[in-house]
């Protein structure tokens, strides 16, 4: 009987969702057990390492977690970006431009904010991205929770707007969180990524093949000062999409379908395990003041409702986009509120914000990740959740004027 549970908890739409909340939950209460906080960072900073000849990687475990799991959530990210782009809703230039927009102004807004509050501190000021991101599988699952009321084609739009959110993320890390460049381990990954490329136009469909240069070319990019995440988006351009000799069957789409239930269920609740540990007791509302926490909070749960919701709005009246069908106004608006989850892509985009600045800067942003997650989950949950006469007369509506 518990395994026909747990069977039917993971077939959920939500469950993803809920698997990390409860694995937030889970560090919260070990950081803040005194019985259970030494092990939690102690566990964290266990040290691993591996060694091939005199080629060595050897980080704790924090930073395993963040560069190598993490790798493989962006490498499943651009298999599905990969996949949009090619035959998905990526593909129809009429449902991107809401959804595209939103997304730019979405980072854009958050930003901005965070910037006015930390501007006159350069060491502040690098984590500028961190309530620019969205976390993707936080906020769908939120509206996994509530079923029919939200519209097929509000769950299309916030899945698009997300997904482009992780490319602006990918761009982000790319341009702005990469430093101390080693010319010869590049070299290697240039190599590498050159070799899948070769292989991709020589119509290799062996998988195995494509990953072994793959760890390659990753191993490269951590040692070469480049964050080793791009290496999995890299390695996923360059999996075939479509196999010739068999038109059924297709490498990326099963990689995908392999991939999809280790991040959701593994990778992603791991992650959110080693980066949401703030310990509550040394908090007071004097830190939820500090510029960094104060940029965070107001970044993602003002910044993101503002301008995802605001850009939307006026696509929309200006008849340059449509308002997703079946959708209300209030069902958009709790759409453009779940936007401000940054939850797992802000606490990595703050470890690589801060990595090299010292320690006093986790718990502050951490702690303002953390509250403006919760209050946009809650928020979004609960205006999504009473909208629902909204639902039925623009549904009616929708299907009265076909």
């Amino acid at each position: 009987m518990p395994i026909n549970y747990l069977r039917d908890f993971l077939r959920l739409e939500s469950a993803g969702g809920i698997m990390l909340i409860a694995a937030a939950l889970l560090a919260l209460i070990m950081i803040n057990t005194p019985a259970l906080s030494g092990l939690y960072n102690s566990l964290l900073q266990t040290p691993v390492a591996i060694q091939i000849g005199e080629f060595i990687i050897a980080k704790p475990l924090l930073l395993w977690i963040n560069d190598g799991l993490m790798a493989v959530f962006f490498f499943l990210v651009g298999l599905e970006l990969k996949r949009e782009f090619m035959e998905g809703a990526l593909a129809k230039p009429v449902q991107i431009v809401l959804p595209a927009i939103g997304a730019v102004a979405g980072i854009a807004v958050p930003a901005l904010i965070y910037v006015w509050f930390n501007h006159d501190d350069p060491t502040r000021l690098r984590g500028w991205a961190i309530p620019s991101a969205t976390d993707i599988a936080f906020a769908l699952g939120i509206v996994a929770l509530l079923g029919k009321r939200v519209p097929a084609s509000l769950k299309l739009f916030l899945m698009l707007l997300a997904v482009l959110d992780d490319v602006g993320a990918i761009i982000i890390i790319a341009l702005f969180y990469t430093a101390n460049l080693s010319t010869s381990a590049l070299s290697v990954a240039g190599s590498a990524l050159l070799i899948l490329f070769i292989m991709n136009r020589r119509g290799v469909m062996a998988t195995a093949a494509y990953i072994l240069v793959g760890l390659v070319m990753w191993a490269s990019v951590l040692k070469s000062g480049v964050h080793a995440t791009l290496a999995g988006v890299a390695l996923a351009f360059m999996i075939p999409m479509r196999n010739p000799n068999k038109p059924k069957h297709s490498p990326l789409r099963a990689m995908e379908h392999d991939l999809h239930p280790i991040v959701a269920f593994v990778i992603l609740p791991v992650f959110a395990f080693a980066n949401a540990g703030v310990p509550l007791g040394e908090m007071s509302m004097a830190n939820l003041m500090e510029p960094v926490t104060l940029g965070i909070i107001l970044g993602l749960f003002v910044g993101k409702q503002v301008g995802v919701f605001a850009i939307s709005w006026l696509l929309i009246k200006m008849k340059w986009a449509k308002l997703p069908e079946g959708a209300s106004w209030t069902q958009l608006y709790g759409i453009a509120l779940l936007c401000g989850i940054g939850f797992t892509m802000s606490l990595f985009i703050a470890s690589l914000a801060f990595e090299h600045v010292g320690q006093e800067y986790i718990k502050p942003v951490r702690l303002g990740i953390l509250t403006a997650s919760f209050l946009s989950a809650v928020t979004g949950y609960l205006v999504l959740r009473f909208a629902k006469s909204s639902t039925l007369t623009s549904s009616s509506t929708t299907s009265a004027g076909h």
